[in-house]
């Protein structure tokens, strides 16, 4: 079980590896115009709402990996916090702006993945351990 946990904690990392960067090239991208890999702007997104998503992106992914690295406590309550922003950011996209015929098993997904994250932040004692809660 030890193994699968720390196989898991490394898939974090490079998540939030994955979603800063997205998050970075998203906000250039909207402030530029120019796409840095692939064109990450969604043209059914308000403006403020395509700002919003890219900033909680950005944060979500930023906030792990400076809280893991420097082992702040209160990363668990912050993320936690993050994803309830994220899940509502991502139901106002989900069913005001997205076409995609996947859109709702999407979004299901995505809730699911934040859910089962925030429990292992919270319960796995490998998370407990590396943040100081225990």
């Amino acid at each position: 079980m030890k193994q699968i946990s720390l196989i898991y904690c490394y898939l974090l990392i490079a998540s939030s590896i994955g979603m800063a960067l997205w998050g970075i090239f998203g906000f250039i991208e909207y402030f530029t115009g120019h796409a840095i890999v692939i064109p990450l702007q969604n043209p059914n997104f308000p403006a403020g709402t395509q700002f919003i998503h890219w900033f909680l992106i950005t944060l979500s992914g930023l906030t792990f990996l400076i809280g893991y690295f420097t082992r702040w406590k209160y990363t668990p309550n912050v993320k936690v916090v993050i994803y309830a922003c994220l899940a509502t950011m991502c139901f106002i996209q989900t069913f005001d702006f997205m076409v995609r015929e996947d859109r709702y098993i999407s979004y299901v997904l995505e809730v699911t993945n934040y859910v089962i994250v925030s429990l292992y932040l919270f319960k796995s004692q490998r998370m407990q351990q590396r943040f100081g809660r225990i």
